[in-house]
């Protein structure tokens, strides 16, 4: 994401800040949070993802002489809005769970205090971010879990926006995905890349035969070769045929994968190519993973499934405000009361409650104040910006590594793929 951030936004945001500016409310003391009511229907769990890119896009979000001509163009806001815009930089305060960390209905996965003009007009930017960066992740983690030790590749760039593609790859490497197709995500993020043909290749040699001796004479021996433009076993004997024994992989992408992988690897095993892997693709999803594990698979490319989130292509994060400034200078609670979408009043904190033997088992949230810890819980916010000032910087191997750490201690019906509800309950512990 380059260039200013400031007006990815909805235009209430801004009509809110100079409606508060006019009434005096503006810069009223505030606290806003992000969380989900609800999972995806028949998850178990949930992922955070999205929280490092959500802070790039906060130290660009800045109203230059362009967007404050464009509001002004269009009549969006009036000039004291505008010049208050003009001076915008996030002087507050932000925490939240740590990317990769699991989430759950309540978990307040972002908490924002600041005047409240300075807070409500992040809304739509933090939740644009964390609900398309958390839905991918989530969907993600539910099929390396079902992959288990076999790799995953994240390949859905032709799927969906091309800015979606980067973060997409992004939030699904940090779920357990081990490389993606997508350049800009290993450019921007460091998200290792890999890939070698598509059928195009093939198609355009006069023979399969002939495609592969030049993908080999280019990418040598160790390639992946795509053996089902044609006919499979004849494709395998060629592949063979052009890389000897010591051909690194070859890729099915169309029939049924399961009868197809135990036929090809019968086939290369008798060919001689016992360590040739196999990789399989063609509208992979987390139920076709878990299928698939009884096969000789040993890789497995995700496309349209995991970039539209598997079914819930958002995490479902509201962004709330729960506490404001009273005339008396004290933070009070405030929540809605609309009926299906009530939201508990007061700043929260959020501790993960575990077992004597480190399985989890609830989310504690405290309200208006940390949640009692019996000794083995843990505490789950850090924080992210403090005055202002970026304070948060973990690279995404760390939360590569945390979000595999965190999926580990939850109890084993998490990686139960059957509808259910969250593995862990959501436990609210108000100490007023």
């Amino acid at each position: 994401m380059t260039g200013s951030t400031a007006l990815l936004t909805d235009h209430y945001e801004l009509t809110m800040v100079q409606a508060a500016l006019a009434s005096g409310a503006a810069h009223r003391r505030s606290v806003f949070e992000v969380f989900a009511r609800r999972l995806p229907d028949g998850r178990r769990y949930g992922v955070v993802a999205g929280t490092g890119r959500l802070l790039d896009a906060l130290a660009d979000f800045r109203f230059g002489e362009e967007q404050i001509e464009s509001l002004r163009e269009r009549r969006v806001v009036d000039e004291p809005t505008l010049d208050w815009l003009a001076g915008y930089r996030f002087s507050g305060t932000i925490t939240g769970y740590a990317e990769g960390e699991i989430q759950f209905p309540g978990s307040p996965v972002l908490v924002v205090e600041a005047s409240f003009a300075e807070g409500v007009i992040l809304e739509t930017i933090a939740l644009s971010i964390l609900n398309h960066d958390s839905a991918i992740a989530a969907a993600a983690s539910r099929m390396t879990g079902a992959a288990g030790e076999r790799p995953c590749i994240e390949m859905g760039s032709r799927r969906t926006h091309e800015e979606a593609a980067v973060a997409a790859a992004r939030a699904a490497y940090i779920a357990g995905f081990s490389t993606t197709s997508n350049l800009a995500a290993g450019q921007r993020y460091g998200v290792p890349t890999a890939g070698t043909a598509a059928h195009a290749f093939t198609l355009l040699h006069d023979t399969e035969r002939a495609a592969f001796d030049a993908q080999v004479a280019s990418l040598g021996s160790d390639t992946t070769l795509l053996v089902d433009t044609y006919d499979i076993p004849e494709g395998v004997r060629n592949a063979v045929a052009a890389a000897g024994t010591g051909l690194g992989a070859v890729r099915i992408d169309s029939g049924d994968l399961v009868v197809g992988a135990h036929a090809v690897r019968e086939q290369l095993d008798a060919l001689g190519a016992r360590d040739t892997r196999i990789v399989v693709t063609s509208d992979l999803d987390e139920f076709a993973i878990a299928t698939l594990r009884a096969a000789p698979v040993d890789m497995y490319g995700v496309g349209t499934s995991l970039v539209t989130g598997s079914g819930a292509p958002t995490a479902g994060m509201v962004y709330k405000l729960v506490a404001h400034e009273d005339e008396h200078g004290e933070l009070i609670g405030v929540a809605k009361k609309s009926k299906d979408k009530a939201s508990v009043a007061g700043r929260k904190y959020a501790m993960r409650r575990m077992s004597p033997d480190g399985v989890a088992q609830a989310e504690v949230i405290g309200l208006g104040e940390r949640p009692s810890n019996d000794g083995d819980d843990r505490p789950l916010m850090v924080d992210l910006v403090v005055d202002g000032e970026r304070v948060y910087k973990d690279d995404l191997d760390t939360a590569r590594d945390r979000h595999a750490a965190s999926r580990a201690q939850l109890p084993p019906a998490a990686t139960q793929l059957s509808r259910g509800e969250p593995v862990i309950p959501t436990i609210y512990e108000d100490h007023a």
